[in-house]
């Protein structure tokens, strides 16, 4: 009996999912020329301009079409975003037309960019970078409403910050796990990849979906165009305020160094370590519930093990990078996580001796503020083990011997 209940439950519950399917569907197609269509109409403009947004767009949506196996709110969600990222792009470009040789004048200087082992404190060092008023970080607010570009000493009434606070506070409704192991609000300092989805072109439709023939076009594409975009894009914040030096972050710099440099031949880039082991419980969870946000519970049991190889990858990538480019070694600052969270003022005072800057009791006081706020950062925490998540731990501590070696890394779980 309880299995003929089980199995007719079943059935409704497919049949409903195939009916919502199919109503999402017509309402939200998520089709290239359509999303185009719509963002000139509401926009009134015509020009994308560059990097074109063919064929990034074409791959990612017939991607998501195809193998995102979207729940009909994950279509809605996604539809309005790529609308609103479009809509955004016409926007700036038709900004930017009107004033390109000023732009052009205006300099990235010695920028800072955190990247390395995600989950491994850089939100926070970001956050205490951004502490330093002679620093600039890209906030959520003007990262998702960037026009007209804002002005010193913006008023915290403004609209957009106003609206991006809205739509966040939204956000944790819908999704209210994502808070707890990824909170954001409209100032806090935001990640370089939200700046590259204006280029469709960006790691974060990977992160939050499971479209591995969008994943495999990203992997294979240069990213000149990308680091391109987020240059103008800077020049674009910073054309009505005062020039101060940019820190950025994203983990998934690993992917574009080459492009990175050749971009910003002046960057500095900070490394961020910690445990790898420790790092795929977190970063399983988190690729989870960001999932979780656009489709249904996936049915492949290979997430963690794709997990620990495309953060093998990506720190594979770093070494071969640097390896390759010794001439750049005193570009690099590597710091580890138990040394942020043990003492985060002493990793600062040794990164601002490192790149010959002055570290002011203003700026120390406003650090020291954020880090009694933050009660000595500490990580996310899951309780739930590798075995859990069917990783053989012997098998991923192989996985991660060279990267460990190297950066002088624990490669063994503490509980």
């Amino acid at each position: 009996m309880f299995g003929i209940k089980g199995a007719g439950g079943r059935i409704v519950r497919e049949g409903w999912h195939t009916f919502g399917d199919a109503v999402s569907q017509r309402l939200w197609p998520l089709e290239g020329k359509t999303l185009c269509a719509d963002a000139r109409r509401r926009t009134g403009l015509e020009d994308f301009g560059d990097p074109p947004i063919d064929p990034a767009l074409s791959v990612l949506v017939n991607s998501l079409e195809r193998q995102g196996d979207l729940h009909p709110l994950g279509r809605f969600l996604m539809r309005t975003h790529l609308r609103n990222i479009l809509e955004t792009r016409l926007r700036l470009t038709e900004a930017w037309s009107k004033q390109l040789e000023t732009l052009d004048a205006l300099p990235i200087e010695r920028p800072i960019f955190i990247t390395g082992m995600p989950r491994s404190g850089s939100t926070f060092f970001h956050e205490l970078l951004a502490e330093d008023t002679n620093n600039r970080a890209p906030r959520v607010w003007e990262v998702m409403f960037p026009i007209p570009a804002p002005e010193a000493g913006q008023r915290p009434d403004d609209a957009r910050i106003r609206k991006t606070a809205a739509c966040l506070w939204w956000f944790r409704r819908i999704a209210p796990k994502v808070d707890s192991v990824y909170p954001m609000r409209a100032h806090t300092p935001h990640e370089c990849v939200a700046i590259h989805s204006y280029t469709l072109s960006s790691e974060e439709f990977v992160s939050t979906c499971r479209i591995p023939a969008y994943e495999t076009f990203l992997r294979s594409s240069g990213l000149d165009p990308v680091y391109a975009w987020q240059k103008r894009f800077l020049q674009h914040l910073q054309s009505r305020c005062p020039t101060k030096r940019w820190v950025l972050k994203s983990p998934d710099h690993s992917y574009g160094m080459e492009e990175l440099f050749h971009v910003f031949p002046d960057a500095i880039i900070i490394q961020t370590h910690r445990n790898p082991l420790e790092v795929l419980k977190s970063s399983t969870q988190l690729t989870t519930v960001l999932r979780g946000l656009y489709a249904r519970p996936d049915k492949c049991t290979d997430m963690p093990i794709r997990e620990a190889r495309v953060l093998s990858d990506a720190m594979e990538r770093l070494i071969r990078f640097r390896d390759l480019h010794p001439e750049l070694a005193h570009r690099f600052i590597d710091v580890k996580y138990t040394e942020l969270v043990f003492d985060p003022l002493a990793v600062i005072r040794r990164i601002y001796q490192q790149i010959d800057t002055p570290l002011t009791p203003t700026t120390t006081e406003r650090m020291g503020q954020l880090i009694s706020n933050r009660s000595r950062h500490q990580g996310h925490r899951t309780a739930r083990t590798l075995a859990d998540l069917g990783l053989d731990v012997s098998a991923e501590a192989r996985r991660f011997n060279r990267y460990c070696f190297r950066f002088g890394i624990p490669c063994q779980l503490s509980r």
